[in-house]
C-alpha cells in the first residue's frame, strides 16, 4: 500500500528563504570547464542529510546568494521536509561554461565527457565541499532535466542511489521534435530555446524568439510555406535548425542521442514519472522504463503514470488537473507530491518507510481512477485484433470477400486536417492530446471506423499498434491514426469523440526510420504505426473509434505527397493533392492490435 508522510503540510505557498540557506559556486569538471551550481541547505533541520540535485538547461535563475526560487526542491511537500537541494545549470547553457549539444552523446570511458561524467564530477565535489550531508544523493527533473537524470544512469556515482526522472526525453528523433518521422512543425518557435550558442556566462535570455504575427497558428504556418522557408524566419545562427536540415532520417546523428541503449547494468533505484496527456514526452518514459526493466533485472524500478500534460505532477496544491477537455478533478498533484514521489525519496535516502510502490502505478483515464500492476504492460492483457471495416466499421471480425476492398479519400496539402478546432500559437502544443474530435471527424479527409456500441466495459492496456495497407495516387503519403472514444450523445445530440491515443508516421520511414522510400503509385503497401501505450476503459455504451488521416496541421508539417530526398527542403511546387486509400479486404486487411484486460 502507500505509506502517507504524516504530519506533513503542503505549504500554500513558497517559504524557501526561510527553510534554506543559499551558496553559489562554479563547480570544475575534469576537462576544465565550470558549471554554475547553487547549493541550499536547510536552515533548522539537522543533519547528516541526502542531497537532492537537478541539472536542468532551463537555467537556475534567480542568480546571485540573496536571490531564491519561489520552489526548491519537486514539490513544496519536499522542500518543507528538508534535503540539501542543488542546482546546476548543465554544460553550455545560462551561467555554466562549455559548449551546448542536444542530448549530448554518451560516450562509456573514464575520460569521456558526457552528461554521466560531469553528474559524476558534480557529485564528487559536493560530497567533498559540502557540509552535513549523509554521502547519498538523488536526482529529480522534469522533461529535458528528466533526460539528466537518466543520463547520468550509465557508470553512475557509487552516492547516487535514487533517481525519479519525469517526463524524461529519451530520443529525439522520436520524443519532442518529431513523430516517427514527421517533424513537429507546432514544436518550431521552441527551436530558438535549444538552437543557439552562446559565449560567456549569462543570467537573462541570450537568444530571440521566433517571430509570428497574429494568433491563428493554422494561417500562419499555411502563409509560411514549405520547411525550407523556416530558416529566413529563424536565422542563420540556429545550428539546431541547421541539424533537423541535414539529417531528416534516424542517422548516426540520432543515434549517438538516444539514451536507451545505455541503460544496462544501472544498480541505481529508479522512479519514471509521465503523463498519459503528456504532448512533448510520453514516448520518454515509457521506452526509458521498459529500457531499465529489460536490461537490469531485479533492479528497483517503478513506473508512475498519470491523466497528466507536461510536468501536471508539479503543480501547486489546490489546482484541478484539467486538460483540453477532460477535467479530472482536484488533489491529483498533491496526492503524487505526498503519496508517491517523496515517501519514495524518504525511504530511498533516509531509510524510511518502503511507499511499497507497484512495478507500475497506472491511471485508467476512463475509469477515472489508479491501478497497481506487478508489471507494464500488464501479464493479463490479451491481445485483441480489431479490422477495419467496409462502411466504416470496426469489430473482431475479418472482412467478408464481399465487403469493398479498401475506402478512399482525397488529401489537399493546401487544406491540411486541422489539428484542434482552433490552434493557437504556444510553445508546446499540449491541449490537443485531450480535446473532442468531433471537428475532425466531420471531414471528408478524415476516415472513421466506429464499433456498435459496447455492451459491457472494454479496458486497453498497454501498448497499440495500427496496421495499415494503404495505397496512394502520389509517392509519399503521412498518416495519422487516433484512438478515440466516441460517448453517448448528449441533449444537443452531439457526440463527443475523446481523443484517447494519437500517433504519425511519415510514410517513407514504413521499412525504417533510416531507409525512406517512395510509395509506388496505386501500389498496395503494409505501414505500421506504433501508437505507444494506453491504460483507459471504454464503458458500455461508449463506442472505440479509429480515425484515419494524412494531414495533422501545424502540428506536424505538410508531406508534399510528392516525394523527394530531403522533405525539409521541399519546394512549393512539390506539393500535390493526392487520393489515398486504405484497404480491407480479407487479403490486405488494415488492423487496430491492441491489449484487453478483463476484470
Amino acid at each position: 500500500m502507500l505509506i502517507p508522510v504524516a504530519a506533513l503540510a503542503l505549504a500554500p505557498q513558497s517559504h524557501a528563504e526561510e527553510l534554506y540557506e543559499k551558496s553559489e559556486h562554479h563547480v570544475r569538471m575534469r576537462d576544465g570547464v565550470e558549471l554554475y551550481t547553487a547549493v541550499y541547505v536547510p536552515r533548522e533541520r539537522e543533519g547528516p542529510l541526502p542531497v537532492l540535485l537537478r541539472r536542468t538547461p532551463y537555467s537556475c535563475r534567480p542568480y546571485g546568494p540573496d536571490a531564491y526560487p519561489e520552489r526548491i526542491g519537486p514539490s513544496d511537500a519536499a522542500m518543507e521536509h528538508g534535503f540539501i537541494v542543488v542546482l546546476q545549470d548543465v554544460r553550455g547553457r545560462w551561467m555554466s561554461d562549455g559548449t551546448w549539444d542536444n542530448m549530448r552523446p554518451h560516450v562509456p570511458g573514464d575520460r569521456a565527457i558526457d552528461e554521466s561524467s560531469d553528474t559524476y564530477d558534480t557529485i564528487e565535489w559536493l560530497l567533498g565541499h559540502v557540509d552535513g550531508h549523509s554521502g547519498r544523493v538523488g536526482m529529480w527533473g522534469i522533461s529535458y532535466p528528466g533526460f539528466y537524470c537518466v543520463a547520468a544512469l550509465p557508470e553512475a556515482h557509487p552516492a547516487l542511489v535514487a533517481v525519479v526522472p519525469q517526463a524524461p526525453v529519451a530520443d529525439f528523433y522520436f520524443d519532442d521534435f518529431h513523430k516517427r518521422g514527421a517533424f513537429v512543425l507546432a514544436y518550431l518557435t521552441a527551436t530558438p530555446t535549444w538552437g543557439v550558442q552562446k559565449s560567456g556566462r549569462w543570467s537573462e535570455r541570450w537568444y530571440d524568439r521566433v517571430p509570428t504575427r497574429g494568433e491563428d497558428a493554422y494561417a500562419f504556418f499555411l502563409e509560411l510555406g514549405p520547411l525550407r522557408n523556416v530558416r529566413a524566419l529563424l536565422g542563420d545562427e540556429n545550428y539546431f535548425w541547421g541539424q533537423l536540415v541535414a539529417h531528416p532520417d534516424y542517422d548516426d546523428f540520432w543515434r549517438a542521442r538516444s539514451i536507451l541503449p545505455h541503460l544496462g547494468d544501472v544498480g541505481t533505484a529508479v522512479l519514471v514519472v509521465g503523463g498519459w496527456y503528456d504532448a512533448e514526452d510520453l514516448y520518454g518514459p515509457l521506452q526509458i522504463h521498459r529500457a531499465l526493466e529489460r536490461g537490469n533485472p531485479g533492479l528497483d524500478c517503478s513506473l508512475v503514470m498519470g491523466p497528466w500534460g507536461h510536468g501536471d505532477w508539479a503543480r501547486r496544491v489546490g489546482q484541478r488537473q484539467v486538460i483540453g477537455d477532460l477535467d479530472f478533478g482536484p488533489g491529483l498533484a498533491e496526492f503524487y507530491a505526498r503519496e508517491i514521489e517523496l515517501p519514495w525519496l524518504v525511504h530511498q535516502l533516509e531509510d524510511g518507510p518502503d511507499p511499497e510502490l507497484p512495478e507500475a502505478l497506472v491511471y485508467d483515464t476512463g475509469r477515472r481512477d489508479w491501478r497497481r500492476f506487478d508489471a507494464w504492460p500488464p501479464r493479463a492483457a490479451k491481445s485483441t485484433t480489431l479490422h477495419l471495416r467496409a462502411g466504416g466499421r470496426l469489430d473482431a471480425s475479418a472482412p467478408a470477400p464481399s465487403e469493398e476492398a479498401s475506402t478512399a479519400f482525397r488529401s489537399d496539402p493546401a487544406d491540411p486536417v486541422p489539428y484542434r478546432e482552433h490552434a493557437e500559437f504556444r510553445f508546446t502544443p499540449r491541449p490537443y492530446m485531450a480535446e473532442d474530435q468531433a471537428f475532425a471527424a466531420e471531414r471528408d479527409d478524415v476516415l472513421v471506423f466506429m464499433t456498435e456500441p459496447l455492451e459491457s466495459d472494454m479496458t486497453l492496456a498497454g501498448d497499440l499498434t495500427a496496421r495499415l495497407v494503404v495505397s496512394t495516387t502520389g509517392t509519399a503519403a503521412d498518416w495519422v491514426v487516433k484512438l478515440v472514444d466516441v460517448h453517448p450523445p448528449g441533449e444537443d445530440g452531439a457526440a463527443m469523440h475523446e481523443m484517447v491515443r494519437s500517433e504519425a508516421i511519415r510514410g517513407r520511414y514504413r521499412e525504417g526510420f533510416d531507409a525512406p522510400k517512395p510509395f509506388v503509385a496505386d501500389e498496395q503497401t503494409a505501414v505500421d504505426l506504433p501508437l505507444q501505450g494506453v491504460l483507459h476503459t471504454f464503458r458500455a455504451g461508449h463506442r472505440l473509434a479509429i480515425h484515419v488521416q494524412s494531414t495533422w496541421f501545424p502540428l506536424i508539417d505538410r508531406n508534399p505527397q510528392t516525394y523527394v530526398p530531403n522533405v525539409f527542403l521541399a519546394n512549393e511546387d512539390d506539393f500535390a493533392a493526392q487520393t489515398h486509400r486504405v484497404h480491407h479486404a480479407p487479403e490486405a486487411a488494415s488492423t487496430l492490435e491492441v491489449l484487453v484486460l478483463g476484470d
